[in-house]
């Protein structure tokens, strides 16, 4: 994947992920590595984090109930954090985690 980060990704098959996300993964296992796009709108509900989740912003916005990450944002959930997440405006997002997360 040379040309991933020129925007490459933009072709990646998306599919249903939950209402208004959508997932391409792109390593399954431990840890878990994937593109998330949120529709402008979307939200994730309040989850527990059981391992440590990265997620780089490549495209629009995310909030949460600590800060506002726009485009080139790097945000480190660590184990045992909790929080929600939305998208105003709509993102893509890199994200990889270690273990699945609990929503509450």
């Amino acid at each position: 994947m040379p040309l991933f980060l020129a925007d490459a990704w933009h072709q990646c098959p998306f599919e249903y992920f939950r209402e208004g996300v959508e997932i391409y993964r792109i390593f399954s296992g431990a840890p878990e590595l994937a593109l998330l796009r949120y529709a402008p709108g979307a939200s994730v509900p309040r989850h527990l984090h059981t391992g440590v989740e990265t997620i780089l912003v490549l495209e629009g916005s995310q909030s949460d109930e600590y800060g506002h990450y726009g485009p080139g944002s790097l945000v480190v959930n660590p184990a045992g954090s909790v929080h929600s997440v939305s998208s105003q405006e709509g993102c893509v997002v890199l994200i990889q985690w270690t273990s699945p997360v609990q929503i509450l």
